[in-house]
């Protein structure tokens, strides 16, 4: 259960309502009335709460639940315990996410109102919009520009002409410069935006520095997880585009282009002057070389050496990376060399 100290639930709402809410069915012989105070897993919901089912690998534990609801597909009902209400849907797990909302609108925390900071440094020439909270020891330097109810985390440094829009979330110990950001951008503590791209001519007497003299441009309803790096562009700008969301500890070089609504998980490195087009997933640990085309709906899988462009749509895997399907045929075939060795 969520701990009260942390996060503030709100009361409690009917099962008619949750189906409101959704579009959820409610499956025959559920009360619509019925009040649910809270969300929980399947093995630790009780009275009052309402739990979710999105894969089979769980159904065991979806039969033994003691909540008194459960989000389901409707062809999993048959696994249902004796006297759970059910609300039935294609998509399970985005409407638990939206009934999760309801009960906790402040996730993952509330902006305080005001906050007595100590130690601020705010340049004259800085513009700070309305209903902005700045906390200890925040930076923010000429000519930047801050707007409307944004929240900008301790340590937290913005630079020289950095632009950010309405209702940011910047983390704890960031560091931005050369950058223009969008609207509702959620940015998590510790990361770094906008320093010097990896740019150098290569010299047996000393490498030459290249000038990084482009930006970062992150558009509107992007998240960046905690400690990920992203450098300014060389001469073009590096872009993140609308609603992709980015894990914690990513790397993303100069110049890179990444489309709108794209999923960039933990530790994945994106080289420079990649183009990734939109929609695309990028699982843990992926490594993309540089200068590749990565096309709209492609999926790159763990650990995956990515050398050559991608189609749209394409699955890869292994290092180097390959077509999922040419990957398993790969692995089959080793795992019948090994038997018969064996034999």
């Amino acid at each position: 259960m969520p701990d009260p100290r942390f996060f503030r639930r709100e009361k409690p709402k009917s099962l008619g309502e949750l189906a409101a809410l959704t579009g959820a069915a409610i499956s025959q012989g559920s009360d619509p009335a019925l009040l649910i105070e809270d969300v929980a897993p399947l093995d630790q919901a009780g009275a009052g709460t309402i739990s979710f089912l999105d894969n089979v690998k769980y159904k065991d534990q979806f039969a033994a639940t003691k909540a008194a609801a459960c989000i389901i597909a409707s062809p999993m009902a048959e696994h249902a315990p004796k006297g759970i209400s059910l609300l039935l849907t294609e998509y399970p797990y985005k409407t638990y996410a939206r009934i999760a909302q309801s009960f906790y609108p402040d996730f993952p925390q509330k902006k305080p109102a005001t906050v007595k900071a100590n130690n601020l440094h705010v340049h004259p020439d800085a513009n700070v919009g309305k209903g902005c909270v700045l906390e200890h020891n925040v930076s923010i330097a000429a000519g930047a520009e801050i707007g409307d109810g944004c929240w900008i985390g301790a340590n937290a440094v913005v630079g020289e002409n950095v632009v950010i829009g309405r209702e940011c979330r910047v983390g704890a110990n960031t560091v931005i410069s050369h950058s223009l950001i969008g609207d509702h951008v959620r940015i998590y503590p510790g990361c770094c935006i906008g320093q010097d791209g990896f740019g150098f001519a290569i010299d047996p007497a000393g490498h030459i520095k290249v000038p990084q003299l482009g930006r970062v441009i992150i558009e509107d309803s992007v998240e960046i997880g905690a400690n990920t790096t992203i450098d300014r562009g060389s001469g073009p700008d590096t872009v993140v585009g609308q609603g992709t969301w980015i894990d914690n500890l990513v790397q993303i070089g100069h110049n890179v282009k990444i489309g709108k609504g794209c999923v960039i998980v933990s530790q994945v490195g994106i080289s420079g002057s990649t183009v990734v087009e939109d929609y695309v997933m990028m699982a843990g640990q992926a490594g993309i070389a540089g200068h590749l085309h990565i096309g709209k709906g492609a999926r790159i899988g763990a650990k995956a050496g990515v050398m050559r462009d991608v189609p749209a749509g394409e699955q890869q895997l292994g290092s180097p990376a390959i077509p999922a399907r040419q990957f398993m045929r790969q692995v089959a075939a080793i795992s019948r060399l090994v038997e018969k060795d064996r034999k």
